[in-house]
């Protein structure tokens, strides 16, 4: 066996203090994880609120006698009211500690949430899904900004998935227990028992969540209109949104309908609806970290591009399933889930990483309106290409997933585009070259 020479000695011997320190940047505080855990449950009532009404489309068509394009418009509701919102909130946002404008939003996402379990009409649950995404919409946005203001850029992309993974909570915990209260007990209880939750994780948000305000000094320079603009009229932003537009409107194409799909089309019960979503949500707990981490390490833009081609694949087998044993249909909706999932955790680390702390809170809010947006316009035109057939079968949902491949080869263009901005990322570099 050769012996090392002298010079590969010295360097390992320089290089060993770099990995160490590398590890080290890598290395997560525990102050952190508290920090990103309070946020996770923040998101994880806004993430139960906003998907619980896709499976809960069949019993809900039942029981107001509405068709696909009237329940799709209950959930477009939602995301219209949110992207609106999100884009008044852009113009102040960033003159207040973020931690005070976090806990009045999701005060009012709770009160939005608490009238939804009241609403004894098709009509009024339009309105209070609409109030709802007023407060809910804006939550995450300012979440991720506390997220790109607290977080090294070194350890961004796997804090993401952390908070993001609350979106898999949601469906491993939120769904199927949400699903069975509306099916033993009545479609009131789950929006009334998440208000009643909402209130405690509320509390808790207001001793646990730290003041973030070290960006006032900057912001407070400015009037709204001058932040807004700056915000809006900026080239890197822009292609940012952009790409946050792709990807939310491909997702939504599909999202809004799949319940009803695996149900009609499919042939799936309603108990074995509920374990699509408990094994996804389960798989994509720990794949959305793995994402994250992977991101870091070798970079956002490979990673988002790994995810994307990934998820072509998925969605065309899940919108072309044929009537299938609920384990195959359990296992093409849980790599749907897990692709789909994967592709947010390294383009919102992009997108974060596109604008600096000076302007990621009203960012990061007109990135939700942005997202609400296009997942609203991405379920009212999946609503006028999907018919009811025989027997409540969808008919159109093949094309659906052919649409979907347009759209994924344009966010694979769009993720190679966005660029991060001095002071929000460590260098003016294509985001998903930093690692």
């Amino acid at each position: 066996m050769t012996e090392p020479t002298v010079s590969s000695r010295i360097t390992i011997l320089i290089k060993a203090p770099e990995l160490r320190s590398q590890a080290d940047v890598l290395r997560r505080p525990l102050s952190e994880w508290f920090l990103l855990l309070m946020l996770a449950a923040l998101q994880f009532t806004v993430a139960v609120d906003f998907v619980i009404m896709m499976p809960l489309g069949p019993q809900l068509m039942r029981i107001f006698d509405i068709n696909t394009p009237a329940f799709n418009l209950a959930v477009s509701a939602y995301a219209g009211a949110a992207g609106l919102a999100g884009i008044c909130a852009a113009l102040f946002l960033d003159r207040f500690d973020r931690k005070m404008a976090l806990l009045t939003i999701y005060g009012g996402f709770t009160i939005g949430t608490l009238f939804c379990g009241l609403a004894p009409t098709y009509g009024v649950l339009v309105f209070a899904r609409a109030l709802a995404g007023c407060f809910g919409g804006i939550v995450g946005g300012i979440s991720l900004a506390i997220v790109g203001d607290l977080v090294p850029e070194a350890r961004r992309a796997s804090a993401m998935g952390t908070v993001m993974s609350a979106f898999s909570v949601a469906q491993v915990a939120g769904i199927p227990l949400g699903l069975y209260l509306a099916d033993t007990l009545s479609w009131h209880v789950p929006f009334v028992a998440l208000a009643g939750l909402s209130a405690v994780v509320w509390v808790c948000a207001l001793i646990q969540l730290p003041k973030v305000r070290a960006h006032l000094a900057l912001s407070r320079a400015e009037t709204p209109i001058h932040r807004f603009t700056a915000i809006l009229f900026n080239g890197d932003h822009l292609r940012a949104l952009a790409l946050m537009a792709v990807i939310t409107i491909g997702g939504f194409l599909i999202i809004p309908d799949l319940a009803n799909y695996l149900v009609n089309n499919v042939g799936l019960s309603a108990a074995e609806l509920r374990m699509v979503y408990l094994v996804g949500g389960f798989f994509t707990l720990f794949t959305m970290n793995g994402v994250g981490r992977l991101a870091d390490r070798f970079g956002r833009m490979r990673m988002f591009g790994i995810m994307i081609v990934c998820s072509m694949v998925a969605a065309f087998l899940i919108t072309h399933l044929p009537v299938v044993p609920a384990t195959v249909a359990i296992a093409v909706s849980t790599l749907f889930m897990v692709c789909m999932t994967g592709r947010f955790v390294p383009a919102i680390t992009m997108i974060t990483s596109s604008v600096t702390p000076a302007h990621r809170g009203g960012f990061m809010s007109i990135n939700s309106s942005v997202a609400q947006f296009s997942s609203a316009v991405a379920a009212a035109g999946a609503g006028l290409i999907i018919r009811d057939g025989p027997n409540h079968q969808l008919v159109g949902f093949g094309l659906i997933g052919w649409i979907y491949l347009g759209w994924a080869i344009i966010g694979l263009w769009l993720g190679g585009r966005v660029r991060a901005a001095l002071g929000g990322g460590q260098q003016e570099v294509p985001v998903g070259e930093a690692a």
